[in-house]
């Protein structure tokens, strides 16, 4: 819908006090309400901008002309606009209708604020005017703004180079002065000057094209919808476009660099029918003509994919597949990964937060949105599995004293940055979840749909959502959902429970879960209002709702779970007696309980509240035909315990016990994929030959040799799904001549997606030398957008190397990161340190920080200290079970009983 700008006439009042403007014959949009949070003043919002540019893609720069229709609320000399990196050439205010003598503006840039003010000679009077501004800018080699990447021509192999924009959240201030928050909505008219063989994309169609001159042309695209700043798009470069009709008369497309050809067929097959999903779901047609997934090779520290409106944006190697190297687990997530943007078109883009404090509204939305839609569109990929990671990668984070609500607020660039987190996407999907499984479905739904059509083209907060919900037919979900939205941390609900008479009575006590806290929650916890469904055998499940303390008379003596279908955000601590039940049980529940009752035991076993036996005794029940999603969750837990033992025995140890539980499983699947073979069953295999390549299994270490020494002579040896994986154990344990072959291959290949992987596996070597020698590499920039990912990559296995060398060379690394991922860059290079000094070192660092940048290395600091105290204490308990149950012992255990 675009908002209609007024035909009143304008004039300019000769002689008069100020610049003044006839009132529009119709209302106009009110000033931003005080309630919304701005950094800009509110006597002015736009209407319109008709952006108009010329990038230059040699010397890195491009002008522009911005015409931007706008209402002045109130007398003022000012207008303020948001601009980063622009220099303003001229800037005139003319009534809206062209009527009248432009008057010339002064403008002055604020740097630090990220601002531009626009200073007239008189007092604007209030009306609706055209601000004219013609201005240049650069184009960055990061995702920020305009930026470029360099990629090999997929024909030729010749390095090329095309434009994109990312504007979330802080950038489209980078493209064009605009008011650049979410509430200040407007339409947007596009036009580009560029190469005349090159293709040109937008959120809209392009409407028309003219000869320009000189090998260019002028590219004219369609008007917008009334829509935020940050999710304008453009981009130009030697591209194609594969398209189809979706529901609803619209056209899907994937726009990708010439020569992509059919990689882009299973994305162009998937997004069309997300399309009518979609629509139906939320009973909201999408609103554009076209929805086009752009490709863009190379990658960022920050983010994989943007959800332009119309037009999104998503980096090569999470949107195309690439049959010499796109593995099963790769190609589910090109599909979850489109489905989340493609659900944003409508929970982010028709409806947008109001400010960047409700930004979980889109992420956790978009999250919980791709789990519903792959579970429609591939419910053989079990993808509904998937929330108990995701709901411990939220834990991992919300457990510290150092996590944040999900409802936050920010006012700074910095902090609205790190607010791209797991609290945001992956807390926002598992409260989304536990919530609509208490509404109801129908009813969730209902309340989804009512919100969508109150607050489509315009802004909401987190309350109008809940709001919508609740009277759809949900009591009681405003007061839940507050608990978990508006304050941090985890319920903890400590279970006991007695059998007699046939009848098992439960009695349940809320706390809270925390790893650096506990003296502090046990003396005085927060309080949630936790949703529960209660399961023992074949009786109905019950449901209630836990205040504090309650009592339960449960049919039968069995294992109970306080935590059915594992949708409730919280932990529970079972009584031994409940424990050892559940165990025994293992076997016979239904695959999600198995998986979170594994990881909710390993984590707190991890953390203190229980002894390490009973979880590691849970992880081992788990019987050796499980579900494929389970297995592979199963091994990689047993990979992560492997990291935590300290000694050469124990880890012989552990590796034979899983060897014992898991071989036969990767022998029944084989080194080689099949035809046809489920998706789910190639990932499983993935990851069973990775991790018993980090165990040093003689089978699997002997493939991964013979199979990469083929490279030497043919480089195409190794393709096929189990590439990386096969590359990823061979890079780890990789000499001199190893770590130059896989450099070699890099420059040679014309795949920016194999590029890029060949790059990164440079750091990945277990060899401090050979470590170095890639931190040295990344620093010659020669890898790209890859250069940085080299860093982290090194990070994997010497954490300390990787961070020392980065502080010593500090502004050359933060030159190769977003600006948008700096905050967390640091965070990630010391994710697996467990070097004591490395506290005072990060202590250090946080010192010469600005406030409002130091949470990342507070998050790094307490996630260091916890690995401290953690790891020797699950070594200890590993090193006892381990004792207990020797490999050739174990007989009978992950087995059907």
């Amino acid at each position: 819908m675009r908002l209609a700008l007024s035909a009143a006439a304008a004039m300019l009042l000769a002689g008069s006090a100020g610049i003044a403007v006839a009132q529009p014959a119709r209302p106009t949009p009110g000033p931003l309400p005080e309630s919304v949070t701005s950094n800009l003043p509110r006597n002015a919002r736009p209407l319109h901008y008709r952006i108009d540019v010329r990038p230059d893609a040699q010397k890195m720069t491009f002008s522009g002309t911005a015409a931007i229709t706008l209402v002045v609320y109130q007398p003022t000399s000012t207008l303020t606009l948001n601009a980063n990196e622009l220099a303003i050439v001229s800037a005139s205010l003319v009534p809206a209708d062209g009527k009248g003598a432009p008057v010339n503006l002064a403008a002055k840039i604020d740097a630090q604020a990220e601002q531009v003010q626009f200073t007239a000679p008189k007092p604007i009077l209030p009306g609706t005017y055209r601000l004219d501004v013609a201005y240049t800018g650069k184009i960055n080699t990061q995702a920020n703004g305009l930026f470029a990447l360099d990629y090999p021509d997929k024909r030729t192999g010749k390095t090329v180079r095309a434009l994109f924009t990312q504007f979330e959240a802080p950038d489209g201030r980078r493209f064009a002065p605009e008011f650049d928050e979410p509430a200040y909505k407007a339409t947007f008219e596009l036009s580009a000057v560029v190469p005349a063989n090159q293709m040109a994309v937008s959120n809209t169609p392009v409407a028309r094209e003219m000869p320009e001159g000189a090998g260019f042309k002028h590219v004219y695209f369609q008007p917008t919808p009334r829509m935020s700043s940050y999710l304008l798009f453009f981009a130009t470069g030697d591209f194609e476009r594969l398209a189809k009709p979706a529901p609803g008369g619209v056209e899907a497309g994937i726009v990708s660099p010439a020569g992509s050809g059919e990689q882009a067929r299973f994305a162009l097959d998937s997004l069309a029918p997300l399309l009518g999903y979609y629509g139906d779901y939320f009973q909201q047609k999408f609103p554009l003509p076209k929805l086009d997934n752009v490709a863009g090779p190379g990658q960022s520290q920050f983010f994989g994919a943007m959800e332009n409106w119309g037009a999104i944006f998503t980096f090569e190697r999470a949107l195309l597949t690439d049959p010499a190297i796109t593995s099963a687990a790769r190609k589910q997530q090109i599909y979850n990964t489109q489905a989340h943007e493609t659900a944003h078109q409508w929970f982010g883009d028709l409806v947008t937060m109001a400010w960047w404090d409700d930004i979980w509204l889109n992420e956790g939305f978009a999250s919980w949105m791709q789990t519903k839609a792959t579970d429609r569109f591939h419910p053989e990929w079990f993808p509904l599995l998937g929330r108990v990671g995701g709901r411990e990668d939220a834990m991992a984070l919300d457990s510290f004293k150092t996590t944040h609500p999900i409802v936050q607020h920010m006012r700074s660039v910095e902090e609205i940055n790190q607010a791209f987190d797991s609290i945001t996407y992956r807390k926002g999907e598992a409260v989304i979840s536990m919530l609509e499984a208490f509404a109801g479905e129908e009813v969730w739904r209902n309340g989804i749909r009512s919100y969508i059509a109150a607050h489509k083209y315009a802004n909401a907060k987190t309350d109008d959502l809940w709001q919508a919900v609740e009277a759809a037919g949900a009591p009681g979900l405003i007061a839940i959902a507050h608990d978990f939205t508006t304050q941090p941390g985890i319920p903890l609900v400590r279970a006991e429970a007695t059998c007699a008479g046939g009848q098992t009575a439960l009695s349940l006590t809320q706390g809270e879960f925390s790893r650096d806290r506990k003296d502090e929650v046990a003396a005085n916890p927060r309080h949630w209002r936790v949703p529960l469904l209660v399961e023992a055998d074949a009786a109905a499940p019950i449901r209630t709702v836990l205040e504090g303390s309650a009592s339960l008379n449960v049919p039968g003596c069995g294992a109970v779970i306080v935590n059915g279908g594992q949708l409730g955000y919280f932990r529970t601590l079972y009584s031994p007696a409940m424990l050892a039940k559940l165990q025994a049980a293992m076997p016979q529940l239904q695959p999600i309980d198995q998986l979170g009752l594994v990881r909710d035991n390993l984590a707190l076993a991890s953390a203190g509240y229980q002894p390490g036996a009973p979880a590691i005794d849970l992880l081992a029940a788990i019987p050796a035909d499980a579900n494929p999603v389970v297995a592979q969750s199963t091994v990689s837990m047993w990979g992560g315990l492997y990291d935590q033992l300290q000694t050469d025995g124990d880890r012989a140890a552990l590796a034979a016990t899983v060897r014992r539980l898991w071989l036969p499983r990767l022998q029944a699947l084989g080194f080689d994929p099949r035809p046809d073979e489920q998706l789910v069953d190639a990932t499983l295999r993935a990851e069973l030959i990775s991790v018993f390549g980090k165990m040093g299994d003689p089978s699997v270490v002997e493939q991964a040799r013979s199979r990469f020494a083929k490279l030497a002579s043919d480089s195409r040896a190794l393709d096929g799904p189990l590439k990386t994986t096969w590359l990823n154990i061979a890079a780890k344990n990789a000499s001199p001549a190893d770590w130059q072959l896989l450099s070699e291959l890099a420059g040679t290949t014309k795949s920016a997606t194999e590029r890029s992987a060949y790059y990164e596996l440079l750091g990945a070597a277990r060899d401090r030398a050979l470590a170095q020698k890639a931190l040295d590499f990344a620093l010659t920039g020669k890898a790209g957008t890859t250069s940085a990912a080299i860093i982290t990559s090194v990070a994997g296995s010497n954490p300390d190397l990787a961070y020392d060398f980065t502080v010593a060379h500090r502004a050359q690394v933060e030159a190769l990161v977003d600006d948008s991922g700096k905050s967390q860059f640091y965070r990630r290079l010391v994710g697996t340190s467990m070097d004591p000094a490395m506290v005072g070192k990060l202590e250090q660092l946080r010192g010469a920080l600005p406030e409002d940048q130091r949470k990342p290395i507070d998050q790094a600091i307490a996630a260091l200290k916890e690995r401290l105290e953690s790891y020797p204490r699950m070594g200890t308990a590993l090193h006892d079970w381990l004792a207990a149950h020797p490999a050739g012992a174990t007989a009978g255990v992950g087995e059907r009983g």
